[in-house]
């Protein structure tokens, strides 16, 4: 069973709970149960820190000043998701080149290793 901890009162509550069984604070969008519910902390709002708002595709309603929403994301996440998607990306292709680029070489390479293979087995 997965938890996680409730915004509220910050007692571990499974993470598929719609409310918290604790203080009885909303941890799902209503009537989508699937969908968690982001609350800010603290003084501020959402659409501070939020992606959709940084690049004004947001049509929230309480924008700028939203309290709680389902869609929000986190610009930083967002940043740093991106960031090690291009490096794993980088790293992809630069084996992707290094393979086409020396073919021959891993050809070579693999006969040396069935000669090897097949003069340990006789």
């Amino acid at each position: 069973m997965a938890t996680v901890s409730c915004p509220h009162c910050h007692q571990l509550v499974d993470s598929q709970a719609i409310s918290c069984p604790y203080c009885r604070t909303t941890l799902k969008a209503y009537g989508h149960p699937g969908i968690p519910l982001h609350r800010a902390t603290g003084g501020g709002y959402l659409c501070d820190t939020c992606t959709y708002h940084a690049d004004d595709t947001c049509n929230f309603p309480q924008r700028p000043y939203a309290k709680e929403c389902t869609l929000y994301q986190n610009i930083e996440e967002t940043k740093l998701e991106l960031q090690q998607q291009r490096y794993t990306n980088s790293f992809a292709v630069t084996v992707k080149i290094w393979v086409k680029q020396n073919q021959a070489l891993l050809l070579l390479l693999g006969l040396l290793l069935a000669c090897l293979f097949f003069s340990l087995v006789t």
